[in-house]
């Protein structure tokens, strides 16, 4: 996601979803309540081009996602995804798909982390924006559920078998992609499916705590380990550690780690510049 753009313009203004930017925070909220934010075209469409635009404008360093309303999102709009599938030949549907897929690459991708704040349902491809977040944060009322198999298609949708095995193990992924059935807010605490759950009620609020302590924190070190746990997931040991170290020796070099020395020695709270 380069810095660098072309002729295209930039927007604030996205219609399928609502975006807030404080202080280096960047706040995405999925807006259709009164459909427990199924996903639309045009809603993966922004999804897609949101975070490249805002890994481009390089003043975020955390964002939060979450979904309006009693729950996070229930999955694409069965009148208007499903239905409209079923009248499209295959080449539209491959379009379609993979644009799904460059929003979970973007979600994966983006130089800053993610915060998923999940209440209420997570189904389908709610349920795999929020794998696609470096962090879960939810409150008992979440229910996940990958239903793909429940409507006669592939569990692996969006990038889901290859991520969910890598989070919660291949027996837990094979059970939950294959069979659909939902996931308690426990349970998935248990199987590392969550990275914390909070009280009822207070998982944006959570959510936002834990994307302001990384806005505040070192914003290159946090990136690049993001970029590190991507892109080494397929990697054999000897290139892992070879990339680990060309990774740390230009973070070596930076700003940030040179404030930290300064502040350990001056015996106060670094000031991180993120570069």
């Amino acid at each position: 996601m380069s810095p660098f753009t072309g002729s295209a313009s930039r927007t604030e203004h996205w219609r399928h979803l609502r975006l807030t930017v404080d202080a280096g925070v960047a706040t995405v909220a999925l807006d259709r309540p009164d459909k427990l934010n199924a996903l639309t075209f045009g809603a993966y469409a922004d999804l897609r081009d949101l975070l490249p635009e805002l890994a481009r404008d390089g003043s975020v360093r955390a964002l939060v996602l979450g979904g309006e309303g009693r729950g996070f999102c229930s999955g694409g709009d069965v009148d208007e995804i499903i239905g409209a599938t079923l009248a499209m030949d295959t080449a539209r549907l491959l379009d379609f798909n993979r644009m799904t897929g460059q929003v979970v690459r973007a979600l994966r991708e983006c130089p800053f982390p993610v915060v998923a704040a999940v209440h209420g349902v997570a189904a389908g491809a709610g349920a795999v924006l929020a794998l696609a977040a470096d962090f879960r944060v939810a409150d008992p009322t979440a229910r996940f559920a990958f239903l793909f198999t429940r409507v006669g298609l592939s569990g692996g949708d969006m990038g889901a078998a290859y991520l969910l095995p890598r989070v919660v193990g291949l027996g837990h992924a094979t059970r939950l992609l294959m069979l659909g059935d939902p996931v308690t807010a426990d349970e998935a605490e248990r199987i590392g499916l969550i990275s914390r759950l909070c009280a009822e009620g207070e998982a944006h609020q959570a959510a936002h705590a834990l994307a302001r302590r990384l806005a505040d924190g070192p914003a290159l070190a946090h990136a690049q380990t993001k970029a590190l746990l991507t892109a080494e997931l397929d990697m054999p040991l000897a290139a892992a550690v070879e990339l680990d170290a060309a990774t740390q020796a230009l973070l070596m070099n930076s700003a940030d780690y040179a404030e930290f020395h300064a502040a350990f020695t001056g015996r106060r709270p670094p000031r991180w510049q993120g570069r």
